[in-house]
């Protein structure tokens, strides 16, 4: 009987340990990242109260970008940057390669960041301008049913250099939208 007691304490305890443990989302690991962003300038052709089609904001500009990155925690990520960049206004084209770091400043249902990037603009083609940028941005980021699928809005700032021995640059304000997936 004496050898009975461990196998009835664990027949009795075990299923209680097994079931007791809550299952965790999943908060670290690799992400794939899709944005869509654009800079807007104020029409100087627009007249108010006129029948014309003009309109006081154009969008200048449009950002398309892939991130591939890390989640270490619920506040810190890292992730590696391809992108194309047309400036419609000036005519230029980029494709920026860069890192950036993402930090959560509030962590809750919907996380509050700031975010940095630095990196190099590719010149694939004679079309492209090669040089080098850095972006700094703020944002909100909103889960849905999951902490796998988070959508991403805010605002962000960025500065090109470019053209012969990078004595040219562009600055600009964009507004960016962007699909994060686990």
């Amino acid at each position: 009987m004496k050898q009975a007691y461990p196998l009835i304490f664990f027949l009795i305890f075990c299923p209680y340990s097994i079931f007791s443990q809550t299952e965790t989302d999943n908060i670290s690991g690799i992400f794939y990242k899709i944005s869509l962003a654009t800079t807007l300038t104020i029409n100087e052709e627009y007249q108010a109260f006129d029948d014309s089609d003009e309109t006081l904001i154009n969008p200048s500009a449009l950002y398309i970008n892939n991130t591939f990155g890390y989640q270490f925690d619920m506040r810190t990520s890292i992730g590696f940057n391809l992108g194309y960049n047309w400036h419609s206004q000036q005519g230029l084209h980029f494709a920026p390669a860069y890192l950036s770091l993402r930090h959560n400043f509030v962590v809750d249902d919907s996380n509050i960041f700031a975010r940095a990037g630095y990196g190099t603009l590719l010149g694939v083609s004679k079309n492209f301008q090669k040089g080098n940028m850095y972006k700094l941005g703020l944002g909100i980021q909103m889960y849905g049913d999951d902490y796998n699928k988070s959508v991403l809005l805010g605002v962000d700032f960025t500065r090109k250099r470019f053209g012969y021995r990078a004595l040219e640059g562009l600055s600009s304000i964009s507004i960016f939208l962007e699909f994060m997936l686990f």
